[in-house]
């Protein structure tokens, strides 16, 4: 079974998510991800941990910049909203990978009270859905080969492992790959994540 994905405009939901675009009154809740050490080990070189909620403010306004190229691109970046509580459990991107832009990277991150639940596995196949419904035909998850956590969610998407790679970041990454004509083929029920 997979999750029903409502796209109306930039605003998408399943059953238990809405991705909707920051606002600065979401900084407390980011905070809750970006300055998790558990969340951030796995961001650098991209992204630094956020120390406190000015900061996190500050990032915000950044991310609500037009990133070059999002008008011909489904790119963006989206809270990942909890429709049961209301609450921020985390952030959802479609991003273009350095350092060509050639390829869209399908980001997520939790905050860690949300986690092992679904929801990036959800939250991210919705943002396929999205990117497949806006022209793309392929998108890319990249993770440390030590993120389990990361790499179960990629799976849970329907994304298929397709090597490892130092092309991304200067890092060694695992790549992950889903293309539009996988998409759904895939089940998606909530569970616990493996280890």
């Amino acid at each position: 079974m997979t999750h029903e994905v409502t796209i109306a405009g930039s605003p998408i939901s399943t059953p238990r998510v809405r991705l909707r675009p920051w606002r600065q009154d979401d900084a407390a809740g980011a905070l809750d991800i970006y300055g998790s050490l558990e969340v951030s080990r796995w961001l650098a070189p991209a992204m630094d941990r956020v120390n406190d909620v000015d900061q996190m403010r500050a990032v915000i306004t950044r991310w609500l910049t037009p990133t070059p190229g999002s008008e011909a691109r489904p790119i963006g970046r989206w809270v990942i909203e909890e429709i049961q509580s209301g609450r921020v459990a985390g952030s959802g991107q479609i991003l273009p990978l350095p350092p060509e832009g050639d390829d869209l990277e399908l980001g997520y991150q939790l905050a860690p009270w949300a986690w092992g639940r679904g929801l990036a596995a959800e939250a991210g196949h919705a943002l396929a859905h999205y990117a497949f419904s806006n022209g793309e035909e392929e998108v890319f998850a990249v993770i440390r080969p030590t993120n389990e956590r990361g790499a179960h969610a990629a799976r849970r998407i329907g994304m298929e492992w397709v090597g490892e790679t130092d092309k991304y970041y200067d890092l060694r990454l695992q790549v992950f790959r889903l293309r539009k004509s996988d998409l759904d083929t895939s089940t998606l029920e909530p569970g616990p994540v493996e280890r």
